[in-house]
């Protein structure tokens, strides 16, 4: 009915159900499912500076700002569609998600990434999926509709300062890597602790630094 609802003559679509015309979904929650991507980003450029970029379009976009610098493609993602499809691919929208937080809102971000995610792939749009999870009871969310064995994508930026956020955050990369079982995880920030145990059991970890979007290595497990 949400769908019907929006095509009305003068409806404006402010559940932006048009994203998800030809989603499927997985898990409780109905989270739009992300077709499999094994593919490895090799530079990565922010949201906000692609909108600026001219020339370099051999990166992949991703969202590790502030939300409020790209809060913006989740209320016009059609305006930016023709921006993104000039590049390699995209990371899915890193939404905040705290451990802290209501858990409603962490459900209601995890859906606003796989929904921009999933639309960006029905228009061509290669897509690797930004694995954020707040406290345990998200741990397995983040993973509904997410292709095991492939690439995924996590932020580590800011999760592993504090001690008590530090260990919420191994303990989710644990699960999401015992449960997904991924090819390559590519981490934004600094590698957390449990990534030798995860190079240990076969998975290809990568470090991409924010200090510069160029400045990255590859660690083969």
């Amino acid at each position: 009915m949400s769908k019907e609802n929006c095509k009305r003559g003068g409806c404006v679509d402010v559940f932006h159900a048009s994203l998800l015309e030809r989603a499927r979904y997985a898990g409780e929650y109905d989270l739009p499912v992300l077709k499999e991507e094994r593919e490895i980003p090799r530079k990565l450029i922010t949201f906000s500076r692609a909108l600026r970029e001219k020339h370099d379009y051999h990166q992949w976009v991703c969202f590790y700002e502030d939300d409020f610098l790209f809060e913006r493609i989740w209320n016009s993602p059609n305006k930016y569609l023709p921006i993104l499809s000039r590049f390699d691919g995209i990371i899915t929208p890193d939404f905040s998600v705290y451990y802290d937080m209501p858990f409603a809102m962490q459900v209601w971000n995890i859906f606003r990434a796989r929904t921009i995610g999933s639309w960006l792939q029905q228009n061509g749009i290669k897509v690797i999926p930004n694995i954020r999870f707040g406290d345990d009871r998200s741990f397995d969310i983040c993973c509904d509709g997410i292709s095991r064995h492939s690439t995924i994508a996590i932020g580590s930026l800011g999760c592993i300062k504090d001690k008590e956020y530090r260990s919420v955050f191994n303990a989710g990369v644990r699960h999401v890597a015992e449960k997904l079982k991924p090819e390559t995880i590519v981490f934004y920030g600094a590698a957390p602790e449990c990534s030798s145990e995860l190079k240990r059991n076969g998975i290809n970890i990568m470090v991409i630094k924010p200090v510069s979007f160029h400045s990255q290595k590859e660690v083969k497990g």
